[in-house]
């Protein structure tokens, strides 16, 4: 697997200092029974899911996107497919059509009103079940149920010198921005909140983040 350090843009970091690693072999360990436990739970879920997206939109169930993880690797993040299969497309029109759109895009990297959603993409975006096929990048030891959001490597070099806190975790499926405001939150706070979760890091910290995330998700209508 390459790391950031093999790409233009990598260079930048490739002399960062890493912190000590987050959490180490005893969180590795709870991801793995949380994450096997977690998909024969919801086993039938993740199938109505998948029948869902391929029924009602062409194109494939999964969608893979490549993102930044532990020490600088990469890896494909898993979502169930939200989108229409040609929303780069749609959104270089958009952003070219539409200041305003452009101006959201370039702050938050993601839009409130986005055309490329498809209907059920939209149920399952507010609802974080988009979100469930990350269960097998944990499995792989790409992600952790707990961290910071995974983010592309264009998105890392607003990290600035929060990238060793970033780059010393896995990034998780939930995690201290997720449960605190998500997209109501601005860019900045975002990073603060990885920041603070790499270098305040315990098993508590994982604990009562994991505790209120099904409640922030419930009562949250911005998860777009």
């Amino acid at each position: 697997m390459s790391g950031l350090a093999d790409t233009p843009t990598g260079l930048r970091f490739a002399s960062v200092k890493l912190q000590r690693p987050v959490g180490l072999a005893a969180k590795r360990m709870i991801d793995v029974i949380l994450a096997v436990s977690a998909i024969v739970l919801l086993a039938p879920l993740l199938i109505i899911c998948f029948v869902a997206t391929v029924v009602t939109s062409p194109g494939p169930a999964l969608f893979r996107h490549r993102r930044v993880g532990f020490k600088g690797d990469y890896f494909d993040c898993l979502k169930f497919r939200t989108m229409v299969t040609d929303a780069p497309e749609r959104l270089r029109r958009l952003l070219e059509e539409d200041p305003i759109a452009a101006a959201e895009w370039a702050a938050n990297r993601k839009l409130r009103n986005d055309p490329r959603v498809t209907a059920i993409g939209d149920i399952l975006r507010r609802s974080s079940l988009d979100e469930l096929p990350q269960l097998f990048n944990v499995l792989k030891g790409e992600m952790s149920i707990v961290g910071p959001r995974p983010v592309t490597e264009e998105e890392l070099v607003r990290y600035s010198d929060a990238v060793d806190a970033y780059l010393a975790c896995r990034p998780g499926i939930t995690g201290l921005w997720q449960v605190s405001g998500r997209s109501t939150t601005t860019y900045e706070k975002r990073i603060a909140y990885d920041a603070f979760y790499a270098r305040k890091w315990s098993m508590f910290l994982d604990i009562r983040i994991l505790v209120v995330t099904i409640p922030a998700v419930l009562l949250s209508d911005d998860a777009y």
